[in-house]
């Protein structure tokens, strides 16, 4: 079977940019600005006001509104809908173009194909998307328009016929589009037989991806964006062999394949805007680290929106300040660069004009230490898209994506740095010590032979539930792709979710390190899905037994059906050089969903247990800390992200509680010494001791951030 990878790989990439001063933009700016023009700006917006602010916080980079659904300049592309106030200030995009050049900016012009209007319907009906049903679909917010189909020719004739004559006119850097993928699923005529002709199927009318025609419909519509894609960057680069394509596109849920969108991609930017429903601050942070996974060095921005980001969308809002600094700080932490988005000129509400002058003037005071190298982790959460569509399919939430979340969190809890890897880069494992597998249900044979031989090596892993139960089309294998990794084989898989079962902590003479914090707990909760597995290799007496599931009503029917099992409830081994930690359960699903501490803590002690060595810094004391640190040219610095919060988990931040004292060790890499040691948000001096290749040093309270810059002798 040709896989979606198969394809991927076959494509051509993109020639590397021309040699030059300006073909290194991606890396210059630090920050940067967003305009999301509305259609009255051409007349009402103050140019002078904004070019102002602009240079006040020392942004050097823009993206501001140039076309699409609407053209913010005198097109003379039939369909291209000028703005209605154009006649009033023609030249309004050279304006703020010109101007931002003048000070010295970097400039994309954004484009937005998704909707159009009834001249198009009327002359190009086949250009609208079709839903299910048969009908043309209007626009669900403003009906008077119509949704366009991103993978017929309004995108692949039209939309780049705009992009041509935007680069053509303006000095710009590239152009990046916003809701260049689509708007659902489409049955127009075009992708009716466009899909036909690939693979001759009827296009699915269902979310199963293994059902044939859907399968092979999520490869052939990603095939047809990176084609999009690769149309509109070489187009942009015959008329600027500078600029770029920019896809407003990425991450572990993305329906892209993050290994080709970092091999196409010169930079990206997570469009993550702002929290919402349960979200913990630190998954900003997780969207630095996704994107880092494929585009390693490049630059990477992280939109942030200082309104209140829902489903129900208020962008004239203004959010907590709070909330807009916690979001921003920890993307900042884990090596993004910030990215403000105003929608419309026009200023409704001033508030947040301070708070992202107070967060982008400190950034440009410190930017030398926020130029990083790379960062210092030994550990990696591994995130799998195969796994995610293959296996998880429309349930991916559910079957996927709260393990990492669990395991994410964890990780903060027992403030380790690390980073992400994607597992189509497992190659590139070795710089890690540790591989986190969270339910990575869908690995294929050379996948599972390079963490085996990443374990022999030295290196570890702790794996979750049917981690390699699957091959990488999300087919179920007779047994763990990872079995003699693991040391034991799956019999079955038990029907959940099972409610009421328990891990008995047997007692031993040495409390085993899993069980650290945990010598007077009798019983812990068990997983609410579970394997049944047979131990295939030599292990020590388990540590924790299954106590199997009982009624919990009538609560006159709560008693044990057997006291005492011997079936383990964790699998711990050494192999080859490394150590190798095994849940046959959801311990890291459940985690996230239920936030038992046993839970938290049996992870966190199973991290550092496989791990077998001192994490590159340590840090003590109350609350909960988002902990990276990074080499830069001449400096490590290391960034602490205060998150403990009674809104935590809940948008958003009401106020900063600055937490009590911290003890921080950190270990230098072998001869590196310091010249100086100083924090870059209090200014507070700090007293520091040198021991054995390591710096300690007490830092008094931390606010919302700090971070210990160490200038490298």
């Amino acid at each position: 079977m040709i896989t979606r990878r198969d394809l991927l790989s076959a494509t051509a990439l993109m020639p590397a940019a021309a040699s030059g001063d300006e073909s290194e933009w991606f890396d210059r700016p630090m920050r940067w600005a967003q305009l999301n023009s509305t259609e009255d700006d051409v007349a009402g917006m103050d140019i002078g006001f904004w070019m102002d602010y602009f240079q006040r916080i020392h942004a050097d980079a823009l993206c501001i509104t140039a076309g699409g659904v609407v053209a913010f300049y005198p097109t003379k592309i039939k369909h291209h809908r000028p703005s209605r106030w154009l006649s009033k200030r023609p030249d309004y995009l050279h304006q703020v173009i010109d101007g931002s050049k003048k000070l010295g900016m970097v400039v994309l012009a954004r484009t937005d194909p998704h909707a159009t209007y009834d001249d198009v319907y009327q002359a190009h009906p086949d250009w609208i998307a079709v839903d299910a049903a048969g009908a043309r679909r209007r626009h669900w917010e403003s009906p008077e328009m119509w949704v366009t189909c991103a993978l017929g020719p309004y995108n692949f004739e039209f939309m780049t016929e705009v992009t041509r004559e935007i680069v053509s006119t303006f000095p710009v850097d590239g152009v990046f589009a916003n809701r260049w993928e689509g708007s659902g699923m489409c049955y127009c005529e075009h992708c009716v037989r466009n899909f036909r002709n690939y693979c001759g199927l009827d296009l699915p009318r269902t979310n199963d991806p293994h059902d044939p025609a859907r399968r092979n419909y999520i490869i052939w519509r990603e095939k047809r964006l990176f084609d999009l894609w690769r149309l509109w960057d070489s187009e942009i680069r015959k008329i600027r062999p500078h600029a770029r394509y920019i896809a407003n596109s990425g991450g572990a849920n993305s329906g892209l394949d993050m290994k080709t969108v970092g091999d196409l991609a010169p930079t990206l930017f997570a469009d993550r805007q702002g929290r919402s429903g349960v979200m913990a601050p630190w998954a900003n942070g997780k969207n630095g680290k996704e994107y880092r996974s494929t585009l390693g060095r490049k630059p990477i921005g992280g939109i942030f929106h200082m309104g209140v980001v829902s489903p129900y969308r208020w962008p004239d809002s203004v959010q907590n300040p709070h909330e807009t600094r916690i979001w921003v700080l920890d993307a900042i932490a884990n090596g993004m660069r910030p990215w403000f988005n105003k929608v419309g000129a026009s200023l409704h509400d001033r508030r947040w004009l301070k708070t992202v002058e107070d967060l982008y003037v400190w950034h440009w005071k410190n930017e030398r230490y926020l130029r990083n190298e790379h960062p210092i982790a030994r550990v990696a959460l591994v995130y799998s898209q195969q796994t995610t569509i293959w296996y998880g399919g429309p349930r991916a939430r559910q079957k996927l994506e709260d393990f990492s979340l669990g395991m994410y969190h964890a990780m903060i809890e027992a403030r380790i740095p690390f980073e992400m890897l994607h597992d189509q880069t497992l190659d590139s494992a070795g710089r890690f010590k540790l591989l986190l597998l969270p339910n990575i249900a869908a690995l294929s044979e050379s996948q599972c032979a390079a963490i085996r031989k990443f374990v022999r090596g030295g290196g570890s892993v702790v794996a979750t539930y049917e981690t390699s139960l699957y091959d990488e089309n999300g087919r179920r294998r007779g047994d763990f792709g990872l079995a003699d990794l693991f040391g034991v084989s799956w019999r079955k898989t038990l029907d959940g979710p099972i409610p009421n079962s328990y891990l008995r902590v047997e007692k031993t003479t040495a409390a085993h390190p899993l069980l650290h914090g945990l010598e007077d707990a009798e019983l812990l909760i068990h997983g609410t899905y579970q394997l049944e597995v047979r131990p295939v290799a030599a292990f020590d007496p388990p540590i924790l037994t299954a106590v199997p599931q009982y009624p919990s009503l009538p609560m006159e029917k709560n008693i044990w059906k057997a006291p005492k099992t011997s079936t383990p409830g964790v699998f711990l081994r050494s192999y080859g050089k490394g150590r190798v930690v095994y849940f046959p359960w959801d311990i890291d699903r459940v985690y996230w969903e239920v936030m038992v501490d046993d839970h938290g803590r049996l992870l966190r002690n199973a991290i550092l247990w496989a791990l077998d060595e001192e994490p590159p810094v340590t840090v003590e004391g109350p609350g909960v800390l988002d902990v990276t640190v990074w080499r830069q040219k001449n400096s490590i610095t290391v960034h602490l992200v205060n998150l403990t919060n009674p809104m935590m988990m809940r948008p958003s931040f009401r106020e900063s509680i600055p937490s009590p004292p911290q003890q921080v060790k950190l270990r230098l890499p072998a001869g590196v010494r310091p010249a100086r040691v100083h924090l870059l948000v209090s200014g507070t001096p700090v007293s520091v001791t040198t021991e054995g290749g390591a710096i300690r040093l007490t830092i008094p309270s931390i606010g919302d951030h700090e971070v210990i810059a160490v200038d490298l002798a």
